[in-house]
């Protein structure tokens, strides 16, 4: 099976040679995507925060309570500037 025609008709078979090879370029491409290395947001939200420190919920409030963490509410959404969070982990 060639990538430039993807379309496959009812007649037309697939082998276990296609599926691997197709299993290869999917990998390599996912493989890209990662080492890509994206500059991270600026701005995470608390779902994240608490997904990237490893914390619960009650946790990153008291982070946020006693001040160890600052953070900017834009109507129901709390954000956590990336700086602060990397500097907290340099902390601890």
């Amino acid at each position: 099976m060639t990538t430039e025609n993807p379309t496959l008709f009812t007649h037309q078979l697939i082998t276990k040679g296609d599926l691997v090879e197709f299993k290869n370029n999917l990998i390599a491409e996912i493989k890209e995507i990662i080492n890509h290395n994206p500059e991270p947001k600026k701005w995470l939200k608390s779902s994240e925060v608490k997904k990237l420190l490893k914390i619960s919920p009650g946790t990153l409030q008291n982070l946020r309570v006693n001040g160890t963490l600052n953070y900017t509410k834009i109507g129901s959404i709390i954000y956590y500037n990336y700086t602060d969070i990397q500097k907290l982990l340099e902390i601890n």
